[in-house]
C-alpha cells in the first residue's frame, strides 16, 4: 500500500498524473459503441421495471409545481431508521461529491484508490490538493487503515469499491474515524450486496461519518439522477446550503420514494441474490482464461469484476469488433492498461461474452 501526498491540485480534474478521472463506462457505449452489448456500465440491464416507470410517468402531472422533497426525504430516512434531518437528497450520488468538496473545505483530503474517480475530480475542481492511498494488488486491494495519514481531515473510500469489487469490513472502515475528520463512504453499490452486509448506512455512532447512496445503479435511473447523503444534521445543513434551489426534480423525488418502499427493497434483495449467482457464473467462466494470464480480483462482491490481462487494451478493442463493450481500467489511479472491469450480466449474456473473449485472446484474433 502506498500513500501519495500533494498530488496536483486545481483545475486539472479531468486528467491527473496520467489518469483521466472524468472517463466513465458510458464512454464505451456512446456513438459507435451504442449497438454493443454493454459490460462497461455498472447499471442493471433489466431496469427500470415497469412499475417504477409507471411511478415516474405518473409524477409528470405535477410538473407545473416546484419540487417538494419532504415526502421522499422522510421515506429515505425511515428506510435507514434515521430522522429526516440526517438525509439530503441529491441529483445522483455524484452531486454529493461536488457538495462535499465545496462546502466542507478540507485542508488534507485523502482518497483511497483504486475507486470511483469523481470524488478526487470534484476535490481538484474545487481547488484542493488531494492525497492518495493506493491499495495494492498483492494485498487484494484490501484496506489497511494504518496507511491513511493521521492528518487527513477528509477520507473517501468506496464500499463495495468500484472497480475492484472489494467489500471492506465495516469495522475496518469505521476505524478510520477520528475527531475532526470527515469519513466519506460511497455505498453506491451496497444494495447489490446480499443482506447489505458491511453497510454503514444508518449508523450514528461513527463520528464524522458521511454515507452516500445511489438509486441509479440497481434501478436503472442514471438518466434521472437521484441519490442521497446520510450524515449528522450539521453536515447535512452545510451541504444543503451549497445546493442550488430545487436540485432534485419531481420525477426523481417520486422515484426515490418508490425505491425505498418495502416492495422495492424486497425486489432489490432478490436482485442482489441474482447478481451474486450471475457473478459466480462469470468468475467461473473466466477461470478458463488463466493460461492466457487472466487474473480475477477475488472475492468479488459488487455487480462487476476487475480482471488483469496481458494485452488488455488490444483485447478490449477486439471485443468491440465482436460486439461487446468492457471498461478500461487505466483511468483509475493505482491501475494501468492491463486492467479491465466487467459488469455482471445474466448468464446468457455472460456466455456470449465468454465466447467472444475466447476469440479476442487467441493469437488468431488479431
Amino acid at each position: 500500500m502506498r500513500t501519495e501526498h500533494g498530488t496536483a491540485h486545481g483545475t486539472a480534474g479531468a486528467a491527473a498524473d496520467g489518469h483521466d478521472l472524468r472517463h466513465h463506462g458510458d464512454a464505451e457505449v456512446r456513438d459507435d459503441g451504442s449497438a454493443l452489448v454493454d459490460l462497461a456500465v455498472n447499471v442493471r440491464a433489466d431496469t427500470p421495471p415497469a412499475w417504477l416507470r409507471k411511478v415516474v410517468a405518473g409524477s409528470l402531472d405535477s410538473l407545473a409545481a416546484y419540487p417538494d422533497g419532504r415526502a421522499a426525504r422522510a421515506a429515505v430516512a425511515a428506510r435507514h431508521g434515521l430522522p429526516a434531518d440526517r438525509v439530503l437528497l441529491t441529483a445522483g450520488a455524484a452531486e454529493a461529491f461536488v457538495l462535499l468538496a465545496r462546502a466542507l473545505r478540507p485542508r488534507r483530503p485523502v482518497v483511497v484508490h483504486p475507486q470511483f474517480t469523481e470524488p478526487e475530480a470534484a476535490l481538484r475542481d474545487a481547488g484542493h490538493t488531494v492525497g492518495r492511498v493506493l491499495l495494492r494488488e498483492e494485498d487484494g486491494f484490501r484496506l489497511d487503515a494504518a496507511a491513511v495519514p493521521e492528518e487527513a481531515d477528509l477520507v473517501v473510500i468506496g464500499n463495495p469499491t468500484n472497480p475492484t469489487s472489494v467489500l471492506h469490513p465495516a469495522a475496518a472502515i469505521a476505524s478510520l474515524a477520528r475527531p475532526g475528520r470527515t469519513l466519506v463512504v460511497d455505498e453506491a453499490f451496497m444494495d447489490a450486496v446480499p443482506g447489505e452486509r458491511e453497510a454503514l448506512a444508518g449508523r450514528t455512532d461513527v463520528p464524522g461519518l458521511v454515507v452516500l447512496r445511489s438509486l441509479t445503479k440497481t434501478w436503472g435511473l442514471a438518466g434521472l439522477r437521484i441519490g442521497y447523503v446520510l450524515a449528522a444534521p450539521e453536515t447535512i445543513a452545510e451541504l444543503e446550503r451549497a445546493q442550488p434551489l430545487w436540485p432534485v426534480s419531481t420525477p426523481a423525488l417520486a422515484a426515490a420514494e418508490a425505491c425505498v418502499s418495502p416492495r422495492a427493497l424486497a425486489e432489490a434483495a432478490r436482485a442482489a441474490d441474482r447478481i451474486a449467482a450471475d457473478r459466480a457464473h462469470l468468475v467461473a467462466g473466466l477461470a478458463r482464461f488463466a493460461p492466457h494470464g487472466l487474473r480475477v480480483v477475488r472475492p468479488a462482491e459488487g455487480p462487476f469484476v476487475l480482471v488483469r490481462l496481458p494485452g488488455a487494451a488490444a483485447v478490449r478493442h477486439r471485443l468491440r469488433g465482436l460486439g461487446f463493450a468492457v471498461r478500461r481500467g487505466d483511468t483509475f489511479p493505482g491501475l494501468d492498461e492491463r486492467w479491465l472491469r466487467l459488469a455482471v450480466r445474466d448468464r446468457r449474456t455472460v456466455d456470449g461474452f465468454l465466447t467472444a473473449l475466447e476469440r479476442a485472446v487467441s493469437p488468431a484474433a488479431g
